[in-house]
């Protein structure tokens, strides 16, 4: 099994993504082959994961995927690889509110039986930090805690005080990084700034990240910890084996992503006959960064071409669309240049009228919606957004309240909400889906073949929305 690696924090802000795509591009300069992963349903730290190591970076969300696929997950992605390295959110042990361990990093490290690393800011302490590395290893026994990086450390006298302290704790100092402009990445409303907005510059802080990482860092000492990870039993995960036990229809209702279901197997949809895939054409571009590989994979596996679409360049849709997926992102950004591009609008506009399944999520709610801050879009739904000073955010179970291009009414799947916008709708809008959480709600919007939604989904944990989705593309 591949050797692996868990890089987690205290909390959030202490350095994860800065040590983690460090340490990617590090062992990948090396000539390692590096999968990486990411805890949780963040789509912006798999960017630069991927241009760490040229591998696509892969989400390992517990709460929207199930525990159960965790593993064949990583599998997955890592086959082949030399090393996984896989980045924390939040602090080790936060997980979804109210749901004690679920979806925590600490978590996935031990469905994955990995070895952690905590990088610990430093910046404001000294003997203390052997009280706090202390806590976080002894406070769950299934979690092993292999090594501590100190991150944000002033000066040659304040690493002896640290490295001093943490004799006493047992865990060993595998890295000491200094306080390093270079390597900070820019931040907005949502996190940090996607890979795609700033290509050059993000190779740019990447390579420096990986040279701090080989400069304070014992590469050897952290190899050897990830090649002492057990084995792993899992079998990869499989998109075609994921899709094909669906049944025609594609709704599993009722259930749950732990629940699944057996059912005989059944043959992809085409479109045109023998041979014929269904074209399904899918957002990107710097305005709709935010995507799972999985998705992609399914969709391929359900028997769709999927052809990729930047909305703020390309005047048209691919060439034969029969359905178009549009996920999230940052639309409020490119306000401007999305409106300008009315040929596109009218396209979508037009391919939503003609009843083709259109699936958005979030940034693709927007797009679809009459207007944006005050700015023509798609006018797809009878609704308006804007730009809000409150952050929407959490992970949400929903409930399907209307059959739709991805679900029958009835239909539960697990989702996560992550915008600072609102959307108010016209009267009459018929919603996608009921949440149970924070409060009693519904959300979202199906209109004949669209469904519109600002919950993100996770496929790889309901594969049948892929499968009903391509299904109506014939």
């Amino acid at each position: 099994m591949v050797a692996r690696l868990v890089i987690a924090a205290p909390s959030s802000g202490a350095g994860k993504t800065t040590v983690a795509t460090g340490l990617m591009a590090a062992f990948a300069g090396r000539g390692l082959a590096v999968s990486p992963h990411k805890v949780g349903p963040d789509y912006i730290d798999p960017g630069y994961h991927a241009l760490a190591t040229g591998r696509p970076g892969r989400n390992l969300d517990a709460y929207m995927c199930g525990t159960d696929r965790i593993a064949p997950l990583f599998a997955h992605g890592a086959r082949g690889c030399d090393l996984a390295v896989v980045e924390g959110v939040m602090g080790l042990y936060d997980g979804a509110a109210g749901q004690g361990e679920l979806a925590s990093t600490a978590q996935v490290a031990k469905l994955l039986r990995a070895p952690v690393v905590l990088v610990v800011d430093a910046s404001s302490q000294s003997r203390s930090v052997a009280a706090l590395v202390h806590g976080f290893a002894s406070w769950d026994a299934g979690v092993r805690l292999g090594g501590v990086i100190l991150n944000k450390v002033a000066t040659d006298r304040h690493e002896a005080l640290l490295r001093e302290a943490l004799e006493e704790s047992g865990v060993p100092v595998l890295g000491v990084l200094r306080r390093a402009p270079a390597v900070a990445t820019p931040s907005r409303h949502l996190g940090l700034v996607p890979v795609a907005e700033r290509q050059a510059a993000a190779v740019e802080a990447v390579a420096a990240q990986a040279e701090q990482v080989r400069r304070g860092c014992d590469l050897e000492g952290l190899l050897a910890l990830a090649r002492s990870a057990p084995e792993l039993h899992a079998e990869p995960w499989d998109a075609a084996a994921s899709v094909a036990g669906v049944p025609q229809g594609g709704g599993l209702p009722g259930r749950s992503p732990e629940e699944g279901g057996h059912h005989a197997p059944t043959a992809p949809r085409t479109a045109d006959g023998p041979g014929r895939r269904p074209v399904v054409a899918v957002a990107g571009g710097a305005a709709f960064t935010f995507s799972y590989a999985e998705h992609t994979e399914l969709l391929t596996a359900a028997g769709a071409e999927v052809v990729a679409f930047d909305p703020l360049r390309d005047e048209a849709l691919p060439e034969g669309t029969r359905g178009l997926v549009i996920g999230g992102g940052f639309p409020e950004v490119y306000g401007e240049e999305l409106s300008a591009n009315e040929a596109l609008r009218k396209a979508v506009a037009d391919l939503a009228a003609s009843g083709a399944p259109v699936a958005a999520e979030c940034a693709g709610l927007l797009y679809l919606a009459r207007s944006l801050d005050g700015r023509p879009m798609c006018g797809v739904l009878d609704a308006d957004a804007r730009m809000s000073s409150r952050l929407t955010l959490g992970y949400r179970d929903a409930v399907a309240v209307s059959d739709g291009v991805l679900a029958v009414a009835g239909t539960r799947m697990r989702g996560h909400e992550f915008h600072r916008t609102v959307i108010e709708p016209g009267a009459g809008a018929q919603p996608a889906w009921g949440l149970r959480q924070p409060e009693p709600r519904v959300e979202g919007f199906v209109r004949g073949g669209v469904h519109a939604s600002y919950v993100h989904t996770h496929w790889a944990g309901a594969p049948a929305a892929a499968a009903r989705f391509v299904e109506r593309c014939g």
